[in-house]
């Protein structure tokens, strides 16, 4: 599978409005420098241990995404370097990633993960968790994070109408936060939502960002 023909196919789909995050989750190193050199420069990965191998193997102009669900004392790993924390569904979450970054004097950008499936194993948060996060005075207090959007992983399914749908509810839980919370801050501005089977309904219904690895890469290689 040619990662360079992939790659500029899947980016004549992409409007310039919307970024496209490689999800080299598993993925070799070569594989990895294969969509580097065609211009790919962000990049998300699952499992922090593996993100900081790859961190320190890799390019220093990577932008690097954790986009998979974290663990609070796996945050410390990744806190020195990383660009943005798509998965941050919890306010204990927050804390600690306000805390690792204040210890490195940086300020990481966070999204907030919104449960939009019908799926008892992903994870996320409620419209009113959500509401009651950014109402907490820890959280108001944090200086080391910057809440840019929310993320959101639709259900797996064969019916484009129930992902569709999905997708609607995510970006209307955005403009309720949006009014509710960020009216005035310009950093709020993200929706990172569809992967390989389904980022072109999520681009309709107003993602900013796509998530896309095996339309990439292929099938998964571990690392």
């Amino acid at each position: 599978m040619d990662i360079l023909e992939n790659l500029e196919k899947i980016k004549t789909t992409i409007p310039e409005n919307v970024q496209l995050i490689a999800v080299s989750k598993n993925q070799r190193l070569e594989k990895i420098m294969e969509a580097y050199d065609g211009g790919q420069r962000i990049f998300g990965e699952n499992k922090p241990q593996e993100l900081k191998e790859k961190y320190q193997l890799l390019p220093k102009d990577i932008i690097w995404h954790q986009v998979g669900h974290l663990q609070t004392n796996k945050v410390k790993l990744i806190a020195p370097f990383v660009n943005m924390i798509e998965s941050v569904d919890s306010l204990k979450l927050l804390i600690e990633i306000n805390k690792e970054a204040s210890k490195k004097n940086r300020v990481i950008d966070c999204l907030l993960q919104i449960d939009i499936a019908k799926e008892e194993t992903k994870f996320g948060l409620k419209l009113s968790q959500a509401k009651a996060l950014l109402k907490d005075e820890q959280y108001q207090q944090m200086q080391n994070i910057r809440i840019c959007g929310v993320m959101g992983i639709g259900s797996i399914t064969e019916n484009p109408k129930q992902t569709k749908k999905e997708f609607a509810n995510l970006k209307s839980i955005f403009n309720t936060l949006k009014e509710g919370f960020f009216k005035e801050d310009n950093n709020f501005q993200h929706i990172s939502m569809g992967m390989t089977h389904d980022y072109l309904i999520a681009i309709k219904e107003g993602s900013t960002m796509v998530r896309i690895g095996s339309g990439i890469f292929g099938v998964r290689n571990y690392f």
